[in-house]
């Protein structure tokens, strides 16, 4: 398989995934405190939004290299 079109099919999966979900979030562990042997951890959760633009756009471009690159 062409690398172009493996790039392609990447872009079209994580640009519908950005389209259904909108986003992501994650969890960061961070230490808050410690005095000897004790520590206070605090967990933040963050969210990531992935603008409808840039999803649109990787699907696009996904599409581009699928079918546009390597034909002659």
């Amino acid at each position: 398989m062409n690398p172009a079109k493996l790039i392609g099919i990447i872009l079209i999966v994580a640009g519908a995934l950005g389209l259904a979900y909108g986003g992501f979030s994650y969890t960061k562990q961070t230490t808050g405190m410690k005095l000897g042997p004790i520590e206070l951890k605090v967990e933040e959760k963050k969210n990531v939004d992935v603008p409808l633009i840039v999803s649109a756009a990787a699907v696009a471009l996904g599409i581009f290299l699928l079918v546009g690159v390597g034909r002659k």
